[in-house]
Formats: structure tokens, C-alpha cells, sequence
């Protein structure tokens, strides 16, 4: 936990929050060795950065007095459309979008996206609230990105997705072709990456017939949770 992460919940007036949930005072106590009158990185969620100094601490409850006066860092200009992972993958995966500042992701369904997929209790509204949250504290940031599930592929492409790209230079991840991926770009991104085994030629097509490109990333095939961080720093 770089970053002490509050809600609206936790305040109880603008320049003072009350915690009192067990994994933010343990934590606090154990990892950062909690003393009195130590000040500590803080933010509120979906709002500014700054420092809290710990005003008093005890068993079932800490004080902070709050200075939250520097904006979070800025998000990237890119939309994250991804095929759904397996289970196993798909906390690390919430937790790096939001460490790496992905703000809109959108996971889809695929020829080798499994159905069995999409009833994991990880995809539950509360499962990947918390693992965004756990994100957010390993990369210093409060702005929590919007998660998005759509179960039905060509449908979510020729209906929904032309106007989420809009406006964007919109790319798609395929080891299959001859461009290879950008560097370092300054423009805004939609960003396609299939799921394990990647997208068959039919949805490479039918991503291309409205408007995506088609990049690799090298000689290497990698495991989605490898590709989407290289991906990111490459581009951004």
C-alpha cells in the first residue's frame, strides 16, 4: 500500500478521516509501523492526493488529519478493449490496469473465450472493485477505472464499439501481420487484445472493417497478463 486510500465513508469533515476497517489498520500498524504524529501518502478516492498525519491510532480505529491538495496522476488516453482472460488472471489483470492508469476497460467475449469465463465470481461488481482498489494503492493514484463486460461479440463490435473508438486511433494486438506496434505515441488510443490463444482471423477482420489496425509486438507470443504491461510501456 503506497498510498492510503480513502472513501467519502471514511471522512468526517473535509480535513479529518476516521478508518477503522481491519486491512487498512493492519497495514498501517505493521507495514508502516504507525506512530503518532508520522505523516503518510493519502488520497481520496476519485478525488485529490496529498498527506495525512496520524493524529491517534488504537485497536479498532485511526485518526488522520488530512492536507489533499495535489491532483492524481494523469490517466492514460486509452480505452482497453481485452478478451476475456481465464479466471486465474483476472485479479492481477484489474490490478495493473489501475497501477498502470487504464481508466476505461472493456472485456469481451471471443471464439476462445470459454463460457464457463464469464461466471467466475471474480467478474462480481464487488471482486473487481477490490482488486481496482488494490491497483490504486500500489500505483499512487484515486481515479478508479470503469470496467465494462460485454458477452456478445459481434454485436458489442458493430454496435457499441464504432462509437467508443470514435476519435481514437484504434489498434489491435495480432502476431499475424506485418506493422509492428508503435512506440512512445502522444495521441489518443483504443487498444484490442485477444484473449489467450488471441482472436481468430474472423474478429481480426471484422475489427478492421471498423476502423482497427493491426500491430505485433516482435517475434514473442505472450500470456495476456506479460502483453497488456509491455504494451502500455511501449506505448505510453
Amino acid at each position: 500500500m503506497n498510498l492510503i486510500l480513502l472513501t467519502q465513508d471514511d471522512l468526517i469533515s473535509p480535513t479529518r478521516a476516521l478508518i477503522r476497517d481491519a486491512r487498512r489498520l493492519a497495514h498501517i500498524r505493521e507495514i508502516h509501523g504507525a506512530n503518532t504524529g508520522e505523516t503518510y501518502r493519502v488520497g481520496l478516492l476519485n478525488g485529490n492526493m496529498g498527506s495525512g498525519t496520524l493524529l491517534r491510532i488504537n485497536e479498532a480505529e485511526l485518526e488522520l488529519e488530512l492536507d489533499l491538495t495535489k491532483a492524481p496522476p494523469t490517466t492514460l488516453p486509452l480505452k482497453l478493449v481485452l478478451g476475456l482472460p481465464r479466471p486465474k488472471m483476472l485479479r492481477r489483470i484489474f490490478q495493473t490496469i489501475a497501477t498502470l492508469g487504464v481508466k476505461e476497460l472493456h472485456l469481451i467475449n471471443s471464439y476462445r473465450v470459454e463460457k464457463s469465463y464469464w461466471q467466475t465470481p471474480f467478474l462480481e461488481p464487488e471482486a473487481i472493485h477490490e482488486q481496482l482498489i488494490l491497483g490504486l494503492e500500489q500505483g499512487c493514484d484515486t481515479q478508479l477505472p470503469q470496467v465494462h463486460l460485454h458477452k456478445r461479440f459481434k454485436p458489442f463490435v458493430e454496435d457499441e464499439l464504432p462509437g467508443i473508438i470514435a476519435n481514437t486511433t484504434a489498434l489491435v494486438a495480432h502476431p499475424y501481420t506485418d506493422t509492428e506496434c508503435p512506440r512512445a505515441i502522444d495521441y489518443s488510443l483504443s487498444l484490442a487484445v485477444g484473449p489467450e490463444g488471441g482472436f481468430i482471423a474472423y474478429e481480426i477482420d471484422l475489427l478492421k472493417k471498423i476502423g482497427f489496425d493491426a500491430v505485433h509486438l516482435g517475434e514473442r507470443i505472450m500470456r495476456v497478463e506479460t502483453a497488456i504491461p509491455y504494451l502500455l510501456g511501449r506505448l505510453f
